[in-house]
């Protein structure tokens, strides 16, 4: 389609023979200088980037009309690392003189009509090398039509099949063509992409509609040169820019630039023929991936003799942890991993036989092995399991992350499945849990990488639960679908089918738990094969004679394939004849929150979910909580691309007393994908409102002990667990559990003061007494996640996030009883029991995000970098006696300050190579100081001056009386500011950390208790608490079994508790805490006197609470000096009057809350909340200046609440009251009735205004009153404006 100029100068041309066509003669030898370079960076001015560069010239010499060989020499490898215009390119001679070798040696590949294929080298060539060869050989890849100036082509690159633009001009006097050629590598149709560890990240196609967190750009340009033969390429230019963000590019991004170049410098006779050695064929221009799983791109180390270094690596790790978590070498799990990955399974029996017999070395070996993931692994553990010399706890934790960090490749697939079927996996039922729920997990994971996936691969999960339908075994059928769940196949649906009553082809009548099984194996199948889950779980929803719980939750997984709006419809047509009220709640309440959702993956669902909404809210908008319900709270982001979900779902039925099932999840969304974060569930037995139910009573006899009383137990089944609980991360099931009535039973007679020598309890007693240490550490690879795309110069270019974990916990301890224990538990209530305890828990995370080239060669890039250490440390001695009902606790002194929790982060250029391991550099990004003699290059409003981005903070809250004290430090160096780009926010030096101190030598903590009034005072405190919450309709059932006591009006301390600081020989200093009981007639009143200890000192706080004939209740607070400088009261009433209503009121006096409402902040924040909701307003004079709420239940459904606080203005005091009948299960305003606005009366003083915004004409609201939408609105002077709407 170019211009007639253009098809003329074609014409013209053709009719004199010269032939554009790329082509190259045999009996040529051409020779070329080779260029290329790629640099990472932000593109930003003062940050640091780096680079690699290769320089070389190229020969090509014909052997036959189409075959060539290609040599390379004077090859030069150079590294970048800096800042630009301050830093250059450095020479890697070692690095050089390596690639070089394998130059030596020549490549062939054929070359017809512009197009190269089947290159050839050496079989001892690796494939970096090749992927180079690659990388030049492409810019003599190009199309030439010389009938057109503008055209499309779909071909073969080093980035794939992908679609390549094309534009052509001839200089009209050099006849030379100038081709432009653009390869748009994001629609490739087969594009050389790789992905590992994002398998259970689910895709979302709307979110990458929002917006994109990588985004390529390819150009070539040539230039042509005519000759009767063809065209000859005298020049030839590519360029490959790259943006990368963590986040959505748009709003800032690190940047890779690309370049390569060639330029002719001779054409000569070939003189003669070139002999080569045996080739073998390497395929064609498009990038073949390395096996990278040993090239981890944050680090580089020789891989030479790995079994020593990983054995020494081990011992070090487990002797410096071995207490606590030393975050100094917690990246050193990394380089293990590297090191075990490369060593044969021979090296892997070596390093098992030194270290099994040392507990803490043999630990760690299994913990880290996990991370080979290929077939070594997998006969690794094969021979640990038939030899059974690892424990079935060990074997757990191990065959769990096997599998789930296995390559999910065909081969190991296959190879994992002789774990189904060796004899020690069933030794034990959470290893054999473990065992078919990771061999689905792997499954799964195996199908997102092979479409269509083999139905071999899930078979023996389906032969499972065939065999446990056939044999109706509830605990197989269980564990079968389970795994299928996880496996998520579609070839599994038929299977599936024969459990589900309603959609099986013969009748079913399984348990409610085995059909809840089934209903969630579908979960997954949901994305794969919508149709058909969507037809199940519609017949499933449909059959008013199942379980309303199985029909919620084909509901839950209907939804789960995103239905259209008119199966939604669908479902709502039904839903209006529904007569189950718990189906009716949970549909109702899953459209409500869903039609609020914001996430990508919503966008289409949340209008259905709003149209049905509208359509069920007038007949079942206002069903109470005691309904089954669903509930979503979600947030997303565009110019990050991150949100995050929550969502809970109650399943309730008509016979239940407690919800049947809770189900919790979370999920994370990030560029374009949904990671499903956590999922738990319980599941609990039915007990129905006619039987007894099972309860826990608390008793406290005449010697204050407390024992557990287990009533109603044996209605129980034997045969049925009573409660079952399973956990899912990135949506697979690792873990279940059942409890049943056995286990119960089994827990209460272990702690039972009946209970002789047989417990459990009395072994670890007798452990405490000759003194315990035990110390646990748990090395974990959280996620690996990779990206690999090729690059023009046929290098690969990796975005990779590793996240690693190391958990550790000690603990020290040795008890004391006295006097010993003889025959009985129940002995342990009349000794003094002592404790001594020292321990540690914590953990440090790492977390890396690199961006750049790796090869087993050098590395070159940006990485993000960051450590959180967690360490809780602690120290104490503790004395318990329950006879005198006193406790003690010691904490010694600690001198030093120490670090409980900080983050550091920083971004660096990174270069490295495994030649020349001193070269190694890792250059922040941003500059850590900057000398006022340094050119700071400024461009445009986005640089900043160098003392803006540095902020240094140090605070410190300290306790001068216990001498503790927290520390929070923190320093972050950032180079630019500005909202449109947040991902520099990130990027820079950060740190922060919170450190504790102590410097007294010794808090001691004491509670003592009477026997005799202990209980009394506790039961009126909770009565009270009770008696307060009673008002709302919310009930808090305290069984409290107490015997009579002995009432006496005279005060007395039935409780003490103190807080003490003691340093040398000063006076103890801290607080005491007295609790008094003084019964009268119908009246129960209890007192909390908390004073402060130390001279000079009368502070004091004061508790009085009162329960008048289990009518009213009173509290009343009063603190500061001798209790009288503020005063806080609060007082609830029971409707006992004919005419009256529950009543719960509150007030406040002290200046401090005078000063604290007279605030703006306050003062525009209260009224601006009540208007939003819709409350009446008024003004009062509130001369007492006192804080009060009152909130009086009106009915059944509502409540009146009257607000009074405080504030000065021009010596008035003005009071709020807000009055609304708000209904508890529908606190959702949207518009309001009418609008009026005036001054306070007896205000004199500036005019206070409203300013209004799209505020619509008054419309008649279906109940014949008038009201209007305020879409915002400003308030000016909030203190002085009236409102009313009724």
């Amino acid at each position: 389609k170019g211009s007639y100029a253009d098809t003329m100068i074609f014409i013209l041309l053709a009719s004199q023979s010269v032939n554009y066509e790329p082509h190259l003669n045999p009996k040529k030898t051409y020779e070329y200088k080779y260029e290329g370079v790629v640099n990472f960076g932000l593109g930003m001015p003062n940050l640091a980037e780096s680079g690699a560069r290769i320089t070389c010239k190229i020969k090509i010499i014909g052997v036959s009309a189409q075959t060539f060989i290609l040599q390379v020499s004077d090859l030069a490898f150079k590294e970048f690392n800096g800042f630009p215009g301050k830093n250059t390119f450095n020479a890697s001679p070692k690095l050089t003189q390596s690639i070089a070798a394998q130059f030596v040696k020549p490549f062939t590949f054929d070359y017809i009509g512009g197009h190269v294929s089947n290159i050839r080298a050496s079989a001892d060539i690796s494939d970096t090398i090749v992927n180079i060869v690659r990388g030049i050989l492409g810019l003599f890849q190009v199309t030439v039509k010389t009938t057109q100036t503008i055209y499309e082509l779909e071909e073969t690159g080093i980035h794939g099949m992908c679609p390549s633009n094309y534009a052509t001009e001839v200089n009209a006097e050099t006849k030379d063509m100038t081709i432009t050629q653009v390869v748009d590598v994001g629609n490739c149709r087969e594009k050389a992409v790789m992905y590992r560890g994002m398998a259970t990240a689910v895709f979302d196609q709307v979110s990458k509609q929002r917006g994109e967190s990588v985004i390529s750009t390819v150009r070539y340009i040539y230039t042509v040169k005519p000759t009767a033969e063809g065209g000859l390429i005298t020049k030839a230019h590519g360029l490959e820019q790259q943006h990368f963000s963590p986040f959505n590019v748009k709003g800032g991004s690190f940047q890779m630039l690309a370049m390569k170049e060639i330029v002719l410098l001779s054409v000569n006779d070939t003189e003669r023929a070139f002999v080569f050695g045996p080739m073998e064929s390497k395929g064609n221009l498009v990038y073949k991936f390395v096996n990278a799983e040993a090239n981890v791109p944050i680090l580089m180390q020789s891989l030479d003799n790995p079994v020593p270094k990983a054995i020494e690596l081990i011992k070090h790790l487990a002797e410096v942890n071995r207490y606590q978590i030393d975050s100094t070498t917690s990246e050193d799990t990394i380089k293990l991993y590297q090191l075990l990955r490369v060593i044969p399974y021979e090296g892997l029996e070596v390093m098992w036989k030194q270290f099994a017999a040392n507990d803490e070395q043999r630990r760690w070996f299994l913990d880290m092995t996990v991370e080979v993931n290929d077939a070594r692994i997998l006969k690794f553990f094969q021979m640990r399991f038939q030899a059974g010399d690892v424990s079935a706890n060990e074997a757990l934790q191990a065959i769990l992350l096997v599998m789930n960090h296995l390559q999910p490749i065909p081969d190991l697939v296959e190879m994992a499945k002789m774990f189904l079927n060796i004899p020690f996996c069933k030794s034990n039922i959470y290893l054999w849990h473990a065992v078919v729920l990771s061999y689905g997990s792997l499954v799964y994971k195996h199908c997102t990488y092979y479409t269509p996936c083999p139905v071999a691969a899930v078979q023996p999960l389906l032969d499972m639960a065939v065999e446990g339908l056939r044999n109706g075994t509830e605990a197989d059928m269980v564990i079968a679908l389970k795994a299928l769940g996880n496996a998520g196949h579609p070839g599994s649906i038929k299977t599936i089918m024969r459990f589900l009553p309603g959609v099986a082809a013969s009748p079913v009548n399984l348990p409610p738990r085995v059909l809840s099984a089934a209903v969630q194996s579908m979960r997954l199948i949901a994305a794969r094969d919508p149709r058909s889950v969507q037809d199940i779980t519609m017949i499933l929803f449909l059959q008013k004679n199942l379980p309303a719980e199985i029909r919620m939750m084909a509901f839950m997984i209907l939804f789960d394939t995103k239905p259209s709006m008119a199966l939604v419809s669908t479902v709502t047509v039904h839903l209006q004849e529904e007569k189950d009220l718990h189906v009716i709640s949970f549909a109702y309440s899953y459209f409500k929150s869903v039609a609020r959702s914001s996430t990508p993956n919503n966008h289409f669902l949340s209008t259905a979910c709003n149209v049905a909404v509208k359509i069920l809210a007038p007949k079942f908008g206002r069903l109470s909580y005691h309904y089954s319900k669903a509930t979503r709270m979600d947030w997303f982001n565009d110019d990050f691309l991150i949100g995050t979900a929550a969502e809970v779902f109650m399943l309730r039925n008509a016979t239940n007393i407690f919800p049947a099932e809770i189900i919790m999840k979370g999920k994370f969304y990030f560029i374009g994908r949904i990671l499903q974060l956590l999922e738990v569930q319980r599941y609990i037995e039915t007990f129905t409102k006619d039987k007894h139910v099972p309860q826990f009573f608390i008793c406290l006899g005449d010697h204050c002990a407390c024992h557990f009383q287990l009533q109603n137990w044996e209605i129980l089944p034997n045969d049925k667990p009573v409660l079952s609980a399973y956990t899912r991360t990135f949506g697979q099931e690792w873990f279940f559990a059942d409890i049943t009535k056995d286990t119960i039973q089994n827990i209460f007679r272990a702690v039972s003061p009946s209970t002789g020598k047989e417990s459990p309890l009395w072994a670890v007693i007798e452990n405490l007494k000759k003194g315990v240490s035990w110390h646990w550490t748990k090395p974990y690879l959280i996620f690996e996640v990779r990206y690999f795309q090729a690059t023009t110069l046929g290098l690969p270019l990796e975005i990779s996030k590793y996240y690693q974990t190391i958990n550790g916990i000690t603990v020290n301890a040795k008890a004391a009883v006295n006097p010993p224990l003889t025959d009985r538990l129940g002995q342990l209530l009349t000794s003094e029991i002592s404790l001594e305890t020292d321990g540690f828990i914590g953990y440090t995370k790492d977390f890396w995000v690199f961006y750049g080239i790796n090869t087993e060669l050098f590395q070159c890039g940006s990485e993000f970098k960051s450590k959180i250490p967690i360490a809780i440390p602690w120290n104490f001695a503790a004395k318990i006696n329950v006879r005198e009902m006193k406790f003690e606790l010691d904490f010694p002194p600690c001198k030093k300050e120490f670090e409980l929790f900080s983050v550091s982060s920083n971004v660096y250029a990174v270069s490295r190579n495994t030649e020349d391991p001193a070269l190694t550099k890792m250059t922040p990004i941003m500059p850590t100081a900057i000398d006022s003699n340094d050119e700071v290059v400024h461009k445009g409003p986005t640089a900043v001056g160098p003392e803006s981005d540095q902020v240094q903070s140090n605070m410190c809250a300290e306790s001068k009386i216990y001498g503790a004290g927290l520390c929070v430090e923190s320093e972050l160096r950032r180079e630019y500011y500005h909202e449109e780009y947040p991902l520099y926010y990130f990027l820079g030096y950060t740190h922060m950390a919170l450190k504790a101190i102590k410097a007294v030598d010794k808090i001691h903590f004491e509670v003592n208790a009477s026997p005799s009034k202990h209980l009394v005072s506790t039961r009126q405190l909770l009565e009270t608490v009770r008696r307060l919450s009673k008002v709302f309709g919310y009930s808090c059932n305290v069984v409290i079994c107490a015997p009579a006591l002995g009432l006496n009006s005279t005060p007395e301390s039935v409780l003490n508790i103190k807080a003490l600081a003691m340093s040398g020989n000063q006076k103890p200093e801290g607080y005491d805490a007295a609790f008094y009981y003084t019964p009268e007639a119908n009246i129960h009143n209890a007192q909390m006197i908390v004073s402060q200890v130390g001279e000079d000192t009368n502070w004091k706080m004061c508790v009085d609470t009162d329960v008048n004939a289990h009518v009213e209740a009173m509290a009343h607070i009063g603190w500061g000096a001798e209790c009288q400088s503020y005063e806080m009261s609060m007082a609830s009433a029971t409707a006992h009057q004919p005419g009256s209503k529950p009543t719960l009121k509150a007030k406040v006096q002290s200046v401090f809350f005078c000063l604290f409402f007279n605030s703006p902040r306050i003062e525009s924040f209260i009224p601006g909340m009540a208007f939003y909701l819709g409350f009446y307003e008024q003004h009062e004079r509130n001369a007492k200046q006192e804080v009060s709420v009152s909130v009086v239940a009106a009915s059944a459904d509502s409540v009146d609440v009257k607000i009074k606080f405080p504030e000065v203005l021009e010596e008035t005091f003005t009071t709020y009251i807000f009055m609304q009948n708000l209904y508890l299960h529908e606190c959702v305003i949207s518009s309001v009735l009418s609008l009026v606005y005036s001054l306070p009366p007896g205000f004199s003083g500036s005019t206070a205004t409203w300013l209004f915004s799209g505020v619509s004409t008054p419309q008649k609201h279906n109940n014949g009153q008038l009201w209007m939408h305020i879409k915002t609105c400003k308030l000016h002077k909030t203190s002085l404006i009236k409102f009313i709407i009724n």
